[in-house]
């Protein structure tokens, strides 16, 4: 294989690969990144046996052919360069990264043993990108990071007619994003890891997406990238589970002035860094004491409809729960008792997203 590429191109897709497929330490050839040249340009791909992903780029090639390189080193090497052209080339055992000045030399691993890329799962549909990425974004906010309780750390991602759900819980809070989306093949409804659409919210372009779906796998592809994933196992929580007949308060403030004060007063919250939240005439005041840091205290204007009332909630959850609606006003609906509450935007934007908290027991 012998091949000249923009530095910055290949560098953004090897990059772009490591952080998708991180592949795995115990096996160097699922650690590796795949080129390979042909007269289209270069293909780079990734594969772990449960993700993969495939970045294509345009290159002069010299000599066609197909190496499988360590990821990380190669990734490394070419986002350091500043050279606008990098040369790649093997050298017997070796691939060389030339450049003029330099020549870094990385070893070749097996590819006849790499899996390759496989064949994508039937298209399904298409979406804007910016308005996905801006959905996934939020609901990877309350997706569990607890490993052993693997059913909690994915979204569940089904289309009901011309809208695209997307759900995540970990049973303390439930983000949920809804979306427009041009249906072209079966339903969807799968259950995808947070950790890849986390990083696929960074990653997605401004332009169309094409959504990939059957029974084991789900897929992104867009322009020159295509990223599929096993999907998780198990039954899945579904928002109607989630009762608001009980509403008795809805209040009604800037999302950014509550976040703020959220911050502020939470540098006092006990150890369980909860904060108790109470609804008076035009505002809502936030306390929190511990016996160590102190006490705060602090209010925000609010619009209140209803009774008055009060709730504990951890910090961190309303911090969550308020970045989803940076600039712009929110509304919380309120249930009395140990009751879900659910923070919605005022204004009516793509995508469409309620966040719910659940309340904790109150600071003694």
């Amino acid at each position: 294989m012998d091949l000249t590429v923009t530095t910055a191109e290949l560098a953004g897709a090897a990059s772009a690969l490591v952080k998708l497929v991180p592949g795995r330490l115990i096996d160097p050839v699922l650690s590796g990144l795949l080129l390979t040249a042909s007269p289209d340009g270069v293909a780079v791909a990734a594969n772990d046996r449960e993700r993969a992903a495939q970045v294509s780029r345009s290159a002069v090639v010299h000599t066609e052919g197909r190496v499988l390189v360590p990821a990380r080193p190669l990734a490394d090497t070419l986002r350091a360069l500043e050279q606008e052209q990098v040369r790649l080339v093997v050298e017997g055992s070796k691939l060389a990264i030339r450049a003029p000045g330099a020549r870094y030399a990385l070893p070749l691993l097996d590819a006849d043993v790499h899996p390759g890329v496989g064949t994508a799962p039937a298209v399904a549909g298409s979406v804007a990108g910016a308005m996905f990425a801006s959905a996934l974004s939020t609901v990877v906010l309350a997706a569990s990071r607890d490993d052993a309780l693997p059913m909690f750390t994915g979204v569940r991602i089904r289309s009901e007619g011309d809208r695209l759900v997307l759900v995540s819980t970990d049973r303390y809070q439930m983000a949920l994003a809804s979306l427009p989306w041009s249906p072209a093949g079966s339903p969807v409804d799968a259950l995808v890891p947070a950790s890849l659409l986390g990083e696929l919210a960074r990653q997605l372009p401004s332009g169309p997406v094409t959504v990939h779906a059957d029974r084991d796998r789900f897929g992104l592809g867009w322009a020159g990238a295509l990223v599929t994933t096993a999907v998780l196992d198990g039954s899945f929580l579904h928002e109607s589970k989630i009762h608001l007949s009980d509403v008795d308060t809805v209040v009604t403030l800037d999302a950014d002035a509550l976040a703020g004060a959220v911050r502020r007063v939470g540098l006092y919250a006990d150890a369980r860094r909860v904060l108790l939240v109470e609804i008076g005439d035009g505002e809502i005041r936030l306390r929190a004491a511990d016996q160590q840091a102190g006490e705060a205290e602090e209010s925000v204007k609010s619009t209140v409809e209803g009774g008055r009332t009060g709730q504990a909630y951890q910090s961190r959850f309303l911090t969550d729960a308020l970045r989803c609606f940076a600039g712009r006003e929110v509304r919380m609906e309120i249930q009395p008792g140990m009751r879900a509450t659910v923070f919605s935007s005022v204004e009516e934007v793509e995508p469409s997203v309620r966040y719910v908290v659940m309340p904790m027991l109150p600071p003694r």
